[in-house]
């Protein structure tokens, strides 16, 4: 599998390697006692390391039936709630709240989960709470989305920042046409992505599985005549 820097990390890792650069000669240059710039190097490249891995951006391609049912998971992570709730931001209704939760170890890029045209993207303000609770979906620094598929299905998706993860990026906009192959965002160091379902939808995942942004099918939206 291809992967590249995502552009959302490059300035960043810039700075980190320039910032390890310069305390790693600093060390060498002045502290005598060799083993302690050596311990400096081990620790930095295991650091800048973990920097790169984490805005890596494998470069994938859904290769499951593109008929409009499919829903695929926007993030790599670990599904943490999957449940009927109440959706009183934009759809108004009774729906399956399906969440997965992303470490600092998964790539952060966010996928679009299914095919159609977006209706509404809203940012909101919020606390910084642990992305694995239940009210860090409405509770946090969040940025919300609506997709409608080609059959007229309303699909929101919600961004989730958590205890570290303190920047959403959204890239989506009302009236954009969006794929499956395409980015609806990125989180940075670490959060959630929930996606609310309509009830008829079939979920094809459960409570504790991985998922794959952009790769793993994790629902069938009912057929329905466009």
């Amino acid at each position: 599998m291809k992967v590249k820097i995502h552009h959302e990390g490059k300035n960043i890792i810039a700075v980190v390697l320039f910032i390890l650069v310069v305390v790693n000669l600093a060390a060498y240059m002045f502290i005598e006692y060799k083993p302690i710039p050596i311990a400096f190097i081990v620790l930095s490249v295991i650091l800048f390391a973990l920097v790169l891995n984490f805005f890596r951006l494998p470069r994938r391609h859904f290769k499951g039936d593109r008929d409009g049912s499919a829903v695929v998971s926007s993030v790599d992570g670990t599904v943490v709630a999957l449940e009927e709730v109440y959706e009183d931001e934009y759809l108004h209704r009774n729906v399956i709240q399906l969440s997965v939760f992303m470490t600092v170890f998964n790539v952060h890029a966010n996928w679009v989960p299914v095919a159609g045209e977006v209706k509404y993207v809203k940012h909101h303000s919020g606390r910084f709470l642990a992305a694995n609770l239940p009210k860090s979906s409405t509770d946090n620094e969040r940025s919300t989305i609506v997709i409608t598929t080609p059959a007229g299905d309303d699909i929101l998706v919600r961004q989730i920042a958590g205890a570290i993860a303190r920047r959403i990026v959204t890239y989506v906009e009302p009236n954009d046409q969006v794929d499956l192959d395409d980015f609806v965002g990125f989180i940075k160091f670490g959060s959630r992505v929930d996606i609310f379902l309509p009830l008829d939808t079939e979920i094809l995942v459960k409570l504790g599985d991985k998922t794959w942004g952009g790769e793993t099918q994790i629902a069938r939206l009912a057929r329905r005549n466009p």
